[in-house]
């Protein structure tokens, strides 16, 4: 494959598999390992050492660190930032002498979601649009959409804006993000973002 001539960029050292689909504007960097049949966006930023598995999805803008596998069954929204050496997995028991290639989980990382530097994402849940998951997390569980988690297992301790900021809700359930200005209203322990 002639990488010179594409609309994306990679590094030399990068080794792109065949029948995979890579948008406009995205960067592969060293060493990183794209698998046959994956699916990703424009612009994506795919760091050094990365590992893309057969038939994973990526949206446009996604940025991944250096060191992080995407193992087959995970689908990243647009926007989704995946920190240095954060960790998916694809079965819930895996064994070395037992296949279990049927059983891969579907695992959904929804629009705008950050996971933090060496987390770990057990398959199987939905990560809500704009999550923040903390550096070191255990997820085992699916995380509502705005939802600030940390910890082993990971528990929710807060709620974050599309910006990253954490949302302080007044006695009306509404919080302002300091930095877009834009409005959040808590209601029924979920978090919407006010038009």
């Amino acid at each position: 494959m002639d990488k010179q001539n594409l609309l994306y960029f990679a590094h030399e050292t990068a080794v792109i598999d065949n029948e995979c689909i890579i948008g406009n504007g995205t960067k592969i960097w060293h060493f990183s390992h794209i698998m046959s049949n994956c699916k990703i966006g424009e612009k994506c930023n795919i760091g050094q050492n990365v590992v893309v598995s057969p038939e994973v999805v990526l949206g446009n803008n996604v940025k991944i660190q250096n060191n992080v596998s995407i193992y087959t069954g995970v689908i990243c929204e647009d926007d989704v930032f995946l920190g240095p050496s954060m960790v998916f997995t694809n079965v819930i028991n895996p064994r070395s002498a037992v296949i279990r290639r049927d059983e891969y989980k579907r695992t959904l990382v929804k629009k705008g979601a950050s996971i933090g530097a060496n987390s770990t994402i057990v398959c199987g849940v939905t990560l809500g649009e704009y999550c923040f998951i903390g550096a070191g997390a255990v997820v085992t569980k699916d995380v509502k959409p705005f939802a600030l988690v940390v910890g082993n297992p990971a528990r929710q301790s807060g709620w974050m804006s599309e910006f990253g900021h954490r949302l302080n809700f007044n006695d009306d359930g509404v919080a302002v993000c300091p930095e877009s200005k834009e409005k959040y209203r808590l209601e029924n322990n979920l978090v919407s973002k006010i038009k």
